[in-house]
């Protein structure tokens, strides 16, 4: 039920307000289709401000709800060609029937036109929350792009038809947070970027917040960036972008509580400026006059304040290619101010920008030198919430579910309408056509303005870069994982300093190790002309090659993953790594392994080799390693497992089997099937011996309906395989594929994990 109090009566606010939009064109123009469409959350300025000006304005609170759909969400909905396309999950449905949902909707009615429903998997989320982020819509294809909680990244088209999809925990390592906070895909020319802190293969082993392109057409990998340290927490910071110094660049915050500059064409980190202790969540704005717009509400790097506003000079020159990232000093500062925001992201409308506070007040900051020209209470916290504007007015949503509609000047926050929605407000609300979207835990509202005329302001256009001469050449796809037998067909093209590409090239091939390599491989497979080309015969490797055209060269990391049949004893490793504590000698686990060198490694134990848990980070205390690629389904995977420790305290240790995890637990004395503890967790009493090996048979099977049944086993290493599994467990939407792998989690990093002889089989 929405509760309204209107302030006064509503005229018209016209293009009398005070404050000038300085980073727009202010003449309106004809409309056009794109002009009624909202591609991103943050509008074509990436400002938080529409281009949408009304003649005979009014909003009249509850009696201007249009519809309501029920969906759930902590996001903000985008609007292209009458379709409104919603990032959420089904709140009226909880336990392992809650799934994420991406909505596309009849803007005008609020009716479904189709949707997709996707499971989370292996991840912490939790409180239900999911839909942190939005889609985003490419405004060339109108194809809809869309990151979840749990790293699912897809490409579909307008009519619903998935394109394209990868599945960044599995094939890039990438970590999942209690936070949930996913945040928004964004679009330059040919290439669609996301982001997430990943612990890969090879140099990208440690976690590190990273960014990833990839060919929107064909969701093949173009490059990725680790332009940060490492991560305090994950980031939903948007990437904002711009023409600077004759490159393509994007800025956003980091999980390492940086503030970051990358080159948009090539992933080449630029600058970084270190702004806070933990991460920064906030979208960043640019101003016209070379500055960037910046807040955060965690403790500060420099002081033991907690939030921090600052405006930052932006370089004017900035490195080329092969140069090192430039670290910024506080020099850097035009200005700074104590207001703290934990993820909200600041409304920029020419010289002001208007930011909801971690404490819940609205504050009005003149950007030219940082005064907060007024305070204005709203709620008693606020968390995600953004404000937007659009000719005059800021639409504004709160934590506590609060919507405010606010005429804004330099003296005070006039009030317009108060609401109280149903559920809370987590996202932004979206404006398209005359209409606000606002998304709720509980609902997705539509509220229709009364207006006579709506007019558009013109929104500028840059001037694509024109290729200068040819310093490299890029290969796509940058990054390829196979399994024996196959190949991917390869391109290369030239690019010059600044990343712009130029004509397809046809280069030479050779391996390539980097002279920093922990492990010296190479890849068991050879280039043919322009295929990469493995055969049956080929072993699980990893490697890299180098590709060079008339001197200019690129770089090309792969992957050969194991197939069923499959196993891995470990007794081919040999221990010549010396540990530094421990005083003994260990190896590097299988390089092609996703997230496996600094989580696990392999030791003498018992007479044997095996893979052991590391203890040397917290970090990695939960550690989950893929041994294969997300399309693999319908197989079976043994192992022998062992917890280190005593009567006290033992660790957990298990197997992932088409994205569920059977596993058992030392401390709770269990045999369990889980894939998120609030989803889907069931278990069994089983009695874990310290210092015992174990057998763990896993498999999954998915039945005509949907429906899936997994079911595992564990017994005493050495005594007869049972007849009957442990425990079986029936979902109702069953995961049809996913990645073998491996998990172990050792409390606090206390006691060592072990894993051997594994075996992964096709099912009878």
């Amino acid at each position: 039920m929405i509760q309204a109090s209107m302030r006064k009566a509503l005229p018209r606010l016209g293009s009398t307000l005070l404050i000038s939009l300085a980073s727009m064109t202010l003449g309106v123009q004809a409309q056009t289709d794109d002009q009624t469409n909202l591609f991103d959350w943050r509008g074509p300025f990436q400002t938080g401000v529409s281009p949408e000006t009304y003649e005979g304005w009014a909003f009249e609170g509850e009696k201007s709800l249009k519809w309501t759909y029920d969906v759930s969400s902590r996001g903000c909905p985008v609007v292209v060609d009458g379709r409104l396309y919603s990032f959420g999950y089904n709140g009226t449905e909880e336990g392992p029937e809650q799934r994420i949902v991406l909505s596309c909707l009849d803007a005008d009615k609020g009716t479904k036109i189709w949707e997709h429903r996707m499971n989370d998997f292996i991840s912490d989320t939790v409180y239900s929350r999911y839909g942190t982020g939005s889609p985003k819509v490419d405004q060339e294809t109108r194809n809809v792009y869309l990151l979840t909680s749990t790293g699912l990244f897809s490409c579909f088209n307008q009519e619903g038809e998935l394109l394209w999809r990868h599945s960044l925990m599995e094939s890039y390592g990438r970590l999942t947070f209690p936070n949930g906070r996913t945040g928004a895909p964004v679009i330059d020319g040919d290439m669609v970027i996301t982001r997430g802190i990943t612990s890969f293969w090879g140099k990208q082993g440690p976690a590190r917040d990273r960014f990833y392109a990839f060919n929107k057409y064909t969701g093949e990998p173009l490059w990725s960036a680790e332009p940060g340290t490492a991560p305090k927490d994950s980031s939903n910071s948007t990437p904002v972008f711009e023409t600077r110094d004759g490159k393509r660049v994007f800025y956003a915050g980091t999980g390492c509580g940086n503030i970051v500059c990358v080159n948009a064409n090539t992933g080449q980190s630029l600058w970084r400026y270190h702004f806070s202790k933990g991460g920064v969540n906030s979208t960043l704005s640019i101003h016209p006059n070379g500055s960037l717009v910046c807040i955060h509400g965690k403790e500060n790097h420099d002081t033991t304040n907690e939030g921090r506003m600052i405006a930052l000079k932006l370089p004017e020159k900035l490195i080329g290619a092969g140069e090192t990232q430039v670290v910024l000093d506080k020099s850097c500062e035009i200005w700074r101010n104590d207001l703290g925001a934990f993820t909200s992201s600041p409304c920029l409308v020419g010289d002001r920008a208007y930011v909801v506070d971690k404490t819940g007040h609205l504050c009005n900051v003149d950007v030219t030198n940082g005064n907060v020209l007024w305070r204005e209470k709203l709620d008693s916290d606020n968390i995600h919430a953004s404000p937007v504007y659009a000719d005059g007015i800021l639409y504004v949503p709160t934590h506590n579910g609060k919507f405010f509609v606010i005429k804004p000047s330099d003296g005070k926050a006039e009030r317009l309408v108060d609401m109280e929605m149903e559920g809370r407000c987590l996202g932004a609300p979206a404006i398209s056509n005359g209409h606000v979207y606002l998304h709720t835990t509980s609902k997705l509202y539509c509220f229709k303005m009364k207006t006579d005329k709506i007019n558009y302001l013109d929104v500028p256009k840059e001037e694509p870069l024109k290729k200068g001469a040819t310093t490299a050449i890029t290969i796509v796809p940058n990054e390829v994982a196979l399994k024996a037998g196959e190949s991917v067909q390869l391109k290369a093209f030239e690019i010059d300093a600044a990343g712009v590409r130029g004509k397809e090239v046809t280069p030479s091939f050779e391996a390539y190790i980097p002279p920093t390599a922990k492990v010296k491989a190479k890849l068991d497979a050879t280039v043919d002309g322009d295929k990469l080309v493995t055969t049956t015969k080929s072993k699980e490797s990893a490697g890299m090659f180098k590709g060079t055209s008339d001197g200019k060269a690129g770089l090309l990391r792969s992957r050969l993953l194991g197939s069923a049949p499959y196993s891995e004893d470990f007794e081919g490793y040999d221990l010549t790594v010396p540990h530094a504590q421990d005083g003994v000698n260990y190896a590097f686990p299988p390089l092609p392994w996703i997230g496996a060198r600094l989580k696990w490694e392999v030791r003498e134990v018992d007479g044997t080799k095996a893979l052991a848990k590391t203890l040397d980070r917290v970090l990695f205390q939960r550690a989950t390693s893929f041994i294969g690629t997300a399309d693999m389904k319908n197989y079976t995977l043994q192992a022998d497992v062992m917890t280190d420790g005593n009567r006290r305290i033992k660790g957990d240790i298990g197997l992932i089997n088409q994205r569920y995890l059977i596993s058992i637990r030392g401390n709770a004395k269990l045999m369990e099937i889980s894939s998120n503890h609030e989803r889907i967790k069931h278990s069994v009493p089983f009695v874990v011996k310290a210092k015992t090996w174990y057998t763990i048979k896993t498999r999954v099977d998915v039945q005509a309906d949907g429906s899936g049944i997994v079911r595992g086993k564990a017994w005493i290493k050495g005594e007869p395989e049972p007849e009957a599994w442990t425990i079986e467990y029936t979902h109702k939407y069953a995961n049809t594929n996913g990645s073998p792998g491996i998990f172990g989690f050792s409390p606090q990093s206390q006691k060592r994990l072990y894993v051997d002889n594994i075996s992964l089989t096709a099912n009878q």
